[in-house]
C-alpha cells in the first residue's frame, strides 16, 4: 500500500485534480494617504488541475464527442461511457461566452489569422492595433493547430485552437474561441477528424440537455497505461 501510495504522490495523483487554490489577499499600500490598486498580473504558469488528465467520465454521448464545459475550463474528448481524456481550456471572457452543438468543419496546422473586422475596431477603440493579416507560426495567436466549428455547414467564426499564451488557460480571456495548450491541441488535433461533434456548455444553454459526469482523474489508466 505505502508503494502504491507513492506512485500516486510521484504522479500528483494524491489531490484532487478539480481542487482549486486559495491565497490570502496582500494587504493594500498607502501612498500620500490613498491606497495604491495594483492590476494583477496573469500567471505565468499552468495550474495542475488544467494539465492533461485521463480521467473517469460518465456521459451518454459517443467515443469520439467532444464535450466543452467552460464554466469549469475543460474540454473532454470522450473516448467510452466511463473513460475520457479531459484538457485544461481558456475561454471567452465576460459578453463572449456561447453554447451550442457544433461540429469541426476543418482544420489546419500552423494556421493563418485574419481577424473578424469587429474585432479589429473593437481593439482599435482601445488603443491596441492588430494586423488584417497573420502568417501561421510561434507568433500566431491561434498556436499550433486550429478547428473551425461549424453548424447547419457554415462557419461559426468560434475556433477550438493552440495559443502562444499558454498562460491564459484555465482564464476568461478570448473572444470566444476555446484555446489550449499548443501540445495538447497538436494531440486533439490528431484525435478529432473533421464532423466530429462538439457540445459547448456555456451561457444560454443552448447546448440543449448534456449528461455527464467528471469523477476525476482514472488512476490506473494513468499510472499504467491503456
Amino acid at each position: 500500500m505505502l508503494k502504491f501510495a507513492t506512485a500516486l504522490a510521484a504522479a500528483g495523483l494524491l489531490v484532487s485534480s478539480m481542487s482549486t487554490s486559495v491565497s490570502a489577499q496582500p494587504t493594500t499600500p498607502v501612498h500620500d494617504g490613498a491606497p495604491v490598486v495594483r492590476v494583477a498580473s496573469p500567471p505565468k504558469s499552468v495550474k495542475p488541475q488544467f494539465k492533461r488528465q485521463r480521467v473517469r467520465l460518465v456521459t451518454n454521448e459517443t467515443p469520439g464527442t467532444i464535450i466543452i464545459d467552460t464554466n469549469n475550463k475543460f474540454l473532454y474528448l470522450v473516448e467510452t461511457k466511463n473513460r475520457a481524456t479531459r484538457y485544461g481550456i481558456g475561454v471567452g471572457r465576460e459578453g463572449f461566452g456561447w453554447s451550442g452543438v457544433v461540429k469541426i468543419g476543418r482544420k489546419a496546422e500552423w494556421p493563418t489569422w485574419t481577424p473578424p473586422a469587429e474585432m479589429r475596431v473593437r481593439e482599435a477603440a482601445k488603443g491596441h492595433i492588430i494586423p488584417a493579416f497573420q502568417e501561421g507560426g510561434e507568433d500566431n495567436p491561434l498556436g499550433a493547430r486550429a478547428m473551425y466549428l461549424y453548424k447547419g455547414g457554415r462557419d461559426t467564426i468560434f475556433r477550438i485552437h493552440g495559443t502562444n499564451q499558454p498562460w491564459t488557460i484555465g482564464l476568461n480571456m478570448s473572444s470566444g474561441c476555446i484555446r489550449m495548450m499548443n501540445k495538447d491541441v497538436i494531440e486533439l488535433y490528431d484525435r478529432a477528424p473533421v464532423g466530429t461533434k462538439v457540445i459547448v456548455i456555456g451561457p444560454g444553454n443552448k447546448q440543449g440537455e448534456i449528461s455527464f459526469e467528471d469523477r476525476g482523474i482514472d488512476v490506473l489508466r494513468t499510472l499504467f497505461g491503456g
